[in-house]
């Protein structure tokens, strides 16, 4: 399939009209129009209804949507490839969620440039759902996630567990957050446990998507949040917070998932770099008290 197809249905339905979906592409509104009819009579379906009040998918467009998706990511991601080709040996490609990039992956990609200088990397940042979906479709190599569910053709691989804990500023030494609680979003998994824990704390005066930098607003305020223990770590050992040892602590194992079917001879010493990078990480470290 002519991939211009797929992309021009993913711009119809985020302009919500052909006439903006036109001015996004720089094509005239017939061209969208003759594009759309194109694609439905490949797939022998109708995938899109148009109104007044402008334009939705039918049902098996809802269905083809994810596919259209899927097929531009992969195009982009075979462009990149190629583009990267004649400087760089291989490219793997990462992701993994916000929170296990601050004080884990970033330094392990430092490492592995260093050691690895031919490798191009792309590093992206998604939920464990879009991580898995990505890897299935073969647009990523690695994922870092929380959660991981079991797949065909993926290894899921158990590196470490995850405690995200209470830490403050002030003075506050009990089981629940204070009145200045800051909820830091560190992904699905933590905001419907926290949510479950915390009925009374779904709408906090302060609401933080900054994943590890958000530890920052905690020197200039008294205030408390959820953050990972290795990230706050040396925060505690260097006496700018205090960790509310008494406070509920939200675990998380934390999966490795990769290809089954891949180039074992370039990809398992990357894998054993990962490994490394936890054992130093978390090996010698004492949880705080």
């Amino acid at each position: 399939m002519d991939v211009d197809l797929a992309r021009t249905l993913l711009a119809i339905v985020e302009a919500g009209s052909f006439k903006e979906a036109a001015n996004k592409l720089n094509l005239t509104q017939s061209t969208i129009s003759a594009r759309v009819k194109t694609l439905e009579d490949v797939v022998g379906k109708r995938l899109l209804e148009r109104s007044k009040a402008g334009v939705r998918l039918t049902p098996p467009g809802e269905h083809f949507y994810r596919h259209a998706v899927a097929l531009v990511r992969v195009w982009r991601h075979a462009l990149l490839e190629v583009a990267i080709s004649d400087q760089h040996t291989d490219h793997l490609a990462i992701g993994a969620q916000i929170s296990l990039w601050e004080g884990f992956l970033l330094p392990w990609v430092a490492w592995m440039r260093d050691a690895n200088s031919d490798i191009a990397v792309t590093a992206s940042i998604r939920s464990s759902r879009e991580l898995m979906d990505r890897l299935t479709e073969g647009t990523l190599d690695l994922a870092v996630v929380y959660r991981a569910t079991s797949r065909p053709g993926l290894i899921v691989e158990h590196i470490f567990d995850e405690e995200l804990v209470l830490i403050t500023s002030g003075d506050e030494k009990g089981r629940r957050p204070g009145p200045g609680y800051v909820f830091v979003n560190w992904g699905p998994e933590f905001a419907a446990d926290h949510a479950e824990a915390f009925p009374d704390l779904l709408h906090s005066g302060l609401h933080l998507e900054l994943g590890a930098v958000g530890v920052n607003y905690l020197f200039d305020t008294n205030a408390s949040g959820y953050f990972p223990l290795r990230i706050a770590q040396p925060y505690i050992e260097a006496g700018h917070i205090k960790l509310m040892s008494r406070a509920r602590r939200f675990t998380y194992t934390v999966y490795a998932v990769y290809p089954e079917n891949r180039d074992e001879e370039s990809y398992d010493p990357i894998l054993e770099s990962l490994r490394q990078t936890v054992e130093e990480t978390f090996g010698a470290r004492a949880p705080a008290s």
